[in-house]
C-alpha cells in the first residue's frame, strides 16, 4: 500500500481543530497551526520564534509538561498520551487541554525538539462538574429537606399556638418572625432544588465571588408559596394515620401536625415495621417516605394494596423521581404524591382529605 505524500500529513495537521504545536529544543515555537490560533487568538505571525511559555500560565507549567514527555508514567519516554495541563490565550484566561505528544530526534538520535496536540477539554470538564453536582445535588436535597420539613412543621404549631394565645398585638409581631422563619426555610429549599434542576438540565452560570475566584451562580426566582396554618385541616379530626419515614425528626414533626388536627397518628422508621403496624391496628390512611434503607415507598405501597385497601400518601425529598418509583407506583394505582419536601402542611392535610374521602379530589 502506498503512503501518503507528506504534504497531504502536513494540510491534515494544519487543518485540524485542536492545537497543534512544535518548539526546538530551546523551546522556541516553530510550528504553530490554524487550531491553535482559532483557539488560543495568537496568530502565527505573532507566535513563532516565542518562547513556548508564552502559552502556558507560567515557566513551570511548560516544564512540568516537558518532564512528564521525558518520563515513562505518561506513555513515554518521549511520548504523551492525554496529558491534562492548562494554556493561557491572549486574552489571559487559562484554556484546560489534554496534550499527546512527543520529542522529535534527528538521524543521529539527538533532541531536536517536541510537537505537541492539544485538546480543549473545557467542555468535558463541565460535563465532569454538572455530573458531580447532580449526584452532590440529590443527596444534598435529601437530607437537606428532611430537617427543613421538622422547622417548618414546628413553624406551623408556633403560628396556631401563637393565634391562640397571644394578645393582638403579640401576635402582629410574633406572626412576622414567623413569617420570616418560614420564608428563610422556604428560600433554602429553592436553591436546593435549584441546583437539582441545574444539574438536571446540564446548564450553569457562574459569577466572580472574590477576585479572581468563581462561584456558581444558583439563581432562583422569588418563591411565593406561602404554608396555611389554619382551615385545611378541620376535617381531620379522628383519622387514624400512619406516618413513615426513616428520619425520626421528620415522623415526630408531621405526627405533631396532624394531632394538632386531631389525628390519631402512629409512626414508623422502616416499611417492614409499618406493614407489621398495618396488619396488627390498620390505619384509615399511610403517608409514607420515598426512599428508605429496606423497603422502599414503592415496594410499601404495594405491600399494602395487596393486602388492603388502605390508601397510602408517598413524600419524595428528591426534586426528580431519579429511580422511577413515582411512575412505578401511578402505573400500579398511586393516586396521591407529596413533591419536594419539606411538606407543605396544608397540602399534605388536603390530600388526607381527598384520598380517605372526606374531601372531593382535585387537580393540582
Amino acid at each position: 500500500m502506498d503512503r501518503l505524500p507528506p504534504s497531504y500529513l502536513e494540510r491534515l495537521v494544519e487543518s485540524s481543530t485542536d492545537i497543534v504545536v512544535a518548539v526546538d529544543r530551546k523551546g522556541a515555537i516553530i510550528y504553530y497551526n490554524d487550531g491553535a490560533e482559532k483557539n488560543l487568538g495568537y496568530s502565527a505571525a505573532e507566535i513563532l520564534g516565542k518562547h513556548v511559555e508564552k502559552l502556558y500560565p507560567s515557566l513551570a507549567e511548560a516544564r512540568r509538561v516537558m518532564d512528564a514527555m521525558r518520563s515513562d508514567e505518561h506513555g513515554g519516554p518521549g511520548k504523551l498520551k492525554n496529558f491534562e495541563t492548562r494554556f493561557r490565550n491572549r486574552w489571559k484566561e487559562d484554556v484546560a487541554v489534554a496534550i499527546s505528544g512527543a520529542i522529535l530526534y534527528d538521524e543521529n538520535g539527538l533532541d531536536i525538539g517536541s510537537i505537541g496536540f492539544a485538546k480543549d477539554i473545557r467542555e468535558i470538564q463541565r460535563k465532569d462538574r454538572l455530573a458531580t453536582l447532580g449526584e452532590v445535588a440529590v443527596a444534598l436535597c435529601h437530607e437537606i429537606n428532611s430537617p427543613l420539613e421538622v422547622i417548618l412543621n414546628e413553624v406551623e404549631l408556633l403560628h396556631a399556638f401563637v393565634s391562640r394565645r397571644a394578645t393582638d398585638a403579640e401576635a402582629v409581631v410574633e406572626e412576622e418572625r414567623i413569617d420570616a422563619v418560614r420564608r428563610e426555610v422556604l428560600a433554602i429549599q429553592a436553591i436546593v432544588n435549584q441546583l437539582v434542576l441545574m444539574s438536571r438540565e446540564g446548564k450553569y452560570g457562574t459569577k466572580e465571588y472574590l477576585e479572581g475566584q468563581q462561584m456558581t451562580d444558583v439563581h432562583r426566582e422569588p418563591n411565593a408559596r406561602r404554608v396555611a396554618a389554619n382551615g385545611a385541616g378541620k376535617g381531620l379530626r379522628g383519622l387514624r394515620v400512619l406516618v413513615v419515614d426513616d428520619d425520626l425528626g421528620v415522623c415526630r414533626s408531621l405526627r405533631d401536625v396532624l394531632l394538632a388536627d386531631g389525628c390519631h397518628v402512629q409512626v414508623a422508621t422502616d416499611g417492614l415495621r409499618a406493614l407489621e403496624m398495618v396488619e396488627s391496628d390498620p390505619p384509615d390512611i399511610v403517608v409514607s417516605d420515598v426512599v428508605m434503607p429496606d423497603l422502599d415507598g414503592y415496594e410499601l405501597f404495594k405491600e399494602v394494596r395487596r393486602r388492603s385497601s388502605i390508601p397510602v400518601i408517598l413524600m419524595t425529598g428528591y426534586y426528580y423521581d431519579r429511580d422511577h418509583v413515582i411512575k412505578r407506583s401511578r402505573l400500579e394505582g398511586l393516586e396521591s404524591v407529596i413533591f419536594k419536601k419539606p411538606v407543605d402542611p396544608a397540602r399534605l392535610k388536603k390530600a388526607i382529605l381527598e384520598q380517605t374521602g372526606r374531601a372531593p379530589l382535585s387537580v393540582d
